[in-house]
């Protein structure tokens, strides 16, 4: 089964029920599935071929739900990056995967046209609210969304099939060791194996209606939208949280049954009075990319005594992990419960073996949802993926410790590397240090995470300064956030004379926190 069959089948099922709302606008299966084929013909009618990367730069709307939908269907890959990567990361994403198009929104386009003469592999710019014709002397071919689904109007049939359920579907971009974002590989098995899990524990059907807050460049986020067209239910697509109280009514307009969430989002919500607020359709809420502190939970559970709450643990490379029932939330708060239906998941020691109740070691996961490995980095691939007992196979070592209870409950101990897991996004030290050195006046700079409540880990950037510098920790924030995506930017920044070193001359970042 590939992908976009999800929508296919709805739109053949349930033709008229409304699949997606954004603002004030609705859209039914049958209505997605007409556009998302015109665009797919106009994809290929542009050279886009079987197995392209084609990117999607573009907030959660319509018009990016329609893409992803369209590539899948075009028999390429995509890959959805967060709207506020700027200029340089989106370069250096689009040549490593040699993207072939980029679908964006015009005002968008504006603010990164530099980088185009860098990307030789991009053959296709696709520019919504776009009015008129690309300017002249544009360094790839650009053409307005809305004026190729109006020339191939006629082509509301999908285009035949080009990929089977071993092909890539999806590069998904997360941060890597050395700083370069890498990519993980997804193919329709390992995506479709994934969301088939997911809504068998969270019991799904087609008369759930998912308020998605979340990016869709987040995989949790994404997959609220893959997920809900696989049952053919509704989304209610917002573009950030930034509004809460809006939310909120939204959340009671459209008797919103799902709500996917992370920490940060929760903490937001718990400080209102929801108490005035009666949300008779909600029926189960979801947590994951960080803990969810206990006080949190008993909160929920105050409020909401007969919506179900689910505590998840993932990754980018498999999707999901595991996932706590909801009947034992107030038995055992602390855990994230055990693998996910159609997987296994074990502890190994150092040597990679089993380890029983009680010991901590490296997570392991088996199953179809786990990536195909990391574009072109077969080295980083090889550090994950690794040779089971069982002949032929390969596992997912995830890095991240764990311990099991004499039940079987899984316990997340702490991660392996460094990486900096925040509002359920991963952070490279190494990318946001690179930032930091190219700030007049910074002389070194180091970056941890450090433990913080609401966000799992906060970011902290210390540094000292070069003779003379007048920086303040006020200047390093606000040029960070000019070069980062927000979730990056520091919370905290500390401004030493010395950093400690080892004995080999490396700053001893155990030693910062």
């Amino acid at each position: 089964m590939q992908l976009e069959e999800f929508l296919e089948a709805s739109a053949r099922n349930r033709p008229d029920q409304t699949a997606l709302i954004c603002g004030d606008r609705r859209w039914s299966y049958a209505e997605i599935e007409g556009q998302c084929n015109r665009l797919a013909h106009a994809l290929l009618a542009k050279g886009v071929a079987r197995g392209d990367r084609v990117a999607v730069y573009l907030e959660n709307s319509f018009e990016a739900v329609a893409a992803i939908f369209a590539i899948l269907k075009a028999g390429a890959v995509f890959l959805v990056i967060n709207p506020t990567t700027k200029a340089e990361k989106l370069s250096y994403i689009l040549n490593n995967c040699r993207a072939a198009a980029l679908i964006t929104h015009d005002q968008k386009l504006a603010s990164v046209q530099g980088i185009f003469q860098e990307t030789p592999h991009l053959k296709l710019l696709v520019a919504a609210g776009r009015e008129g014709p690309a300017p002249v002397g544009n360094a790839v071919p650009t053409v307005s969304l809305e004026g190729i689904l109006r020339e191939f109007a006629d082509r509301v049939e999908a285009p035949p099939k080009r990929c089977i359920d071993i092909d890539l579907a999806a590069l998904v971009y997360t941060s890597g060791s050395t700083g370069n974002p890498k990519g993980v590989m997804l193919t329709h098995l390992n995506m479709v194996s994934a969301a088939t899990s997911i809504t068998t524990y969270l019991e799904n059907t087609d008369a759930d209606i998912i308020l998605n807050v979340l990016p869709l460049s987040f995989d949790y986020g994404l997959y609220q939208v893959l997920m809900a067209f696989k049952f053919g239910g509704t989304v209610v697509l917002e573009r950030s949280f930034t509004y809460p109280h809006a939310v909120v009514e939204k959340l009671i307009k459209e008797k919103v049954t799902g709500l996917p969430v992370v920490p940060t989002i929760l903490a937001i919500l718990l400080q209102m009075d929801l108490s005035k607020n009666d949300f008779p359709s909600l029926r189960y809420i979801t947590n994951t990319g960080a803990a969810l502190p206990v006080p949190f939970i008993r909160r929920l559970r105050g409020l909401f005594p007969k919506v179900k709450i689910y505590s998840m643990y993932g990754l980018t490379e498999c999707k999901r992990v595991s996932y706590l029932p909801p009947d034992q939330i107030d038995l055992r708060p602390t855990s994230v419960g055990k693998g996910m239906p159609n997987e296994e998941i074990y502890i190994v020691d150092e040597q990679g073996r089993r380890v029983g109740p009680g010991a901590v070691g490296e997570l392991v996961v088996r199953g179809s949802n786990v990536m195909k490995g990391y574009w072109e980095l077969p080295q980083e691939t090889e550090k994950m993926l690794k040779p089971d007992p069982l002949p032929g196979e390969k596992v997912l070592y995830t890095g991240d410790l764990f311990r099991m209870d004499e039940e079987g409950w899984f316990y997340f101990v702490g991660r392996k590397d460094d990486i900096i897991k925040t509002r359920g996004e991963k952070v490279s030290p190494k990318e946001v240090e690179n930032i930091l050195y190219g700030l007049e006046g910074v002389a070194e700079a180091a970056v941890i995470g450090i433990p913080d409540d609401i966000l799992g880990q906060a970011v902290k950037a210390v540094v000292t300064l070069k003779p003379g510098a007048g920086l303040t920790p006020k200047d390093v924030q606000r040029y960070c956030s000019q070069h980062l995506e927000d979730f990056m930017v520091p919370k905290v920044v500390e401004i030493r004379d010395l950093l400690p070193k080892t004995s080999t001359g490396k700053i001893a970042k155990k030693e910062l926190s």
